[in-house]
């Protein structure tokens, strides 16, 4: 009932959303046409629902060709491959917004595990979880999107300390992702996506906040490694 429900209200909701969001989309739209490289759209292939690959969209925020440059995948604070525009997109998720299409056509819900990359990030999953993550549609903010609302800058600073970005990103990160997103799996339910939706909000406000252990005392422990 739960799955069915979930999948009444994505579409209901994203059709709202791109009805009301469409004079913020269009203004940004242009801005994106005139800077950087001139394009607008940025489409990937992401593994998603029961591990099948699907393309999202979003709003280009890197150079065309930045996951051939120094860096690849992995995105740090300031990072050179970012457009003019690409800063405030990213910082303020604005970026993310045109994946309420994929919501519309069924690709993701607004609620579930981050799609991600199949060489660059799926395969730095544990094993189990790479069986589990995606048994639920990915979405476009989840319980890892909150916790890791800075994930660049754990990054930037993981480097500053004289750690090697890749190897931080796969021993530290991605495990502990994966035990959130397992935790979110054995907890959901419409009100746990209320709140993460809204701590989404929250967090871009108040970067800093810690709310999200203090309404899911069940959470994994962060690891020290990753404190801020």
């Amino acid at each position: 009932m739960y799955k069915h429900v979930k999948r009444f209200f994505d579409l209901f909701f994203s059709l709202l959303a791109i009805s009301i969001l469409a004079p913020l989309l269009i203004p940004i739209m242009i801005g994106l046409k005139l800077t950087g490289e001139g394009y607008i759209f940025y489409k990937q292939k992401r593994v998603g629902y029961k591990n099948e690959i699907f393309e999202i969209l979003k709003f280009a925020t890197m150079l065309k060709d930045s996951v051939n440059m120094p860096g690849g995948a992995i995105t740090m604070k300031r990072d050179p491959r970012i457009t003019p525009m690409g800063g405030f997109l990213r910082k303020t998720k604005i970026n993310e917004l045109p994946q309420i299409f994929n919501v519309f056509r069924g690709d993701m819900s607004f609620v579930g595990p981050r799609p991600v990359m199949k060489k660059q990030s799926f395969d730095f999953y544990p094993e189990d979880v790479k069986k589990v993550i995606f048994n639920v549609p990915p979405g476009i903010t989840g319980i890892g999107s909150v916790v890791f609302r800075d994930e660049e800058q754990l990054i930037t600073d993981a480097k500053a300390a004289g750690k090697d970005p890749m190897q931080f990103y796969v021993h530290e990160i991605y495990p502990y992702k994966g035990r959130l997103e397992k935790w979110y799996q054995a907890n959901q339910s419409f009100l746990v996506d209320f709140k993460i939706l809204f701590l989404t909000a929250w967090a871009i406000l108040f970067p800093n906040t810690n709310l999200a252990f203090k309404w899911f005392k069940g959470l994994p422990a962060k690891p020290a490694s990753l404190a801020l």
